[in-house]
């Protein structure tokens, strides 16, 4: 099995690649010149870390090279990681479980960002946790997801609710609550309706099932999470802006990393909005869903050999 930082750096491994190959190899660099930094700035333009952040890597880097010529490129990839560190401070979401009755995570997103594969992923992960996990197929609106939504359940051996195309969604979220309750389940997770956060009815029903899930239990949904597509980068910014004044989200998933070279998109997303990020998306498989880590994402993305924990 691979390690957490193994799949971190290999589902990072297309934005690393960038800040490599653009600057002719950065770890490789006996000696930092001038027009390294230049294309090292021009690679974290392109990997979509944003202008702020760039400025203050590239800031830090220029100082500790007035500081020392003879500085190299390990040394740069560290300090790095070091800005990344302080901007990501906060950032790491955890689930906790309600104090009562299951924790319920609403899972909302556009369509194609993953959202669908993500509830049964995160499922999986949270069932090999410990953690006795039902899922409610809440996407009424698209037959497609609930059958996708199915097919993912049965493969990974978790319990799911499901309504028929067109039912009540809000409906199908009350069955699941009251399927979970009575199950004794720890985690009860909704899936929704993809939806353009422009499409106000759509986002109307959202705030139904919310409704409807906060009469069985006031503090339910306890986690309402966006999922995001990692490829649109920080374009992803006003998306998650509006879902967050319509909805009120408390986090974000991250998804597709390991299909972009914009990974550093997720730290424009939360300087912009201080949303923390709950779970990322490195690649396909199941166990590719993984708690963020900002140790691990620094570290991973800079192309740094060891994981925090001195393993690879």
């Amino acid at each position: 099995m691979l390690s957490i930082f193994r799949k971190f750096k290999d589902g990072l491994a297309r934005s690393t690649r960038g800040l490599i190959d653009k600057t002719g190899g950065l770890l490789r660099l006996k000696k930092l010149d001038a027009s390294s930094i230049d294309a090292l700035e021009e690679a974290l333009y392109a990997a979509d870390f944003g202008v702020e952040t760039t400025e203050e890597i590239i800031g830090e880097i220029r100082s500790a090279y007035r500081k020392d010529r003879d500085l190299h490129g390990r040394a740069v990839a560290e300090i790095g990681a070091r800005v990344l560190t302080r901007v990501l401070e906060g950032s790491e979401g955890v689930i906790r479980d309600a104090e009562t009755g299951p924790t319920v995570l609403c899972m909302v997103g556009v369509n194609g960002s993953g959202k669908t594969t993500t509830v049964a992923k995160l499922g999986y992960d949270l069932r090999e946790d410990g953690q006795k996990v039902l899922l409610a197929a809440c996407d009424t609106f698209r037959a497609a997801a609930t059958e996708q939504l199915k097919v993912w359940a049965d493969r990974l051996d978790l319990d799911i609710v499901a309504g028929q195309h067109g039912s009540d969604a809000a409906a199908v979220a009350f069955d699941a609550w009251q399927a979970a309750k009575s199950r004794n389940c720890d985690m009860l997770i909704v899936d929704t309706a993809g939806r353009l956060h422009t499409k106000t009815h759509l986002m109307e029903e959202l705030t139904k099932i919310k409704r409807v899930l906060g009469k069985q239990d006031p503090a339910a949904p306890h986690y309402s999470l966006l999922v995001v597509d990692g490829n649109l980068g920080t374009n992803s910014i006003e998306q998650a802006r509006v879902f967050n004044q319509s909805f009120g989200l408390d986090g974000l998933v991250v998804t597709k990393l390991d299909g972009t070279s914009r990974g550093g998109a997720l730290v424009g997303i939360y300087r912009e909005l201080k949303l923390p990020i709950f779970f990322t998306g490195l690649g396909e498989q199941p166990e590719d869903l993984q708690p963020f880590s900002v140790p691990y994402y620094v570290n991973a993305i800079f192309g740094l050999d060891d994981g925090p924990d001195g393993k690879n």
